[in-house]
């Protein structure tokens, strides 16, 4: 099934302190992921819907 987006995962990487982005093409993956990474107390994760960008064809 081809969509016309992908899912950004947002989150604080708490083993080392730094804001980190992974690209899903599944929603449920996506939450999953998201899921693992606020399970430490400090943890904190955003999940952003991406559209695809359409090229054009040249006339």
């Amino acid at each position: 099934m081809e969509t016309n987006q992908y899912f950004e995962v947002t989150y604080l990487d708490t083993d080392c302190g730094r804001i980190r982005t992974e690209a899903f093409d599944d929603a449920a993956d996506a939450e999953r992921f998201a899921s693992r990474r606020v399970a430490d107390e400090d943890g904190w994760a955003i999940i952003d819907t991406v559209p695809l960008l359409q090229h054009k064809k040249a006339a």
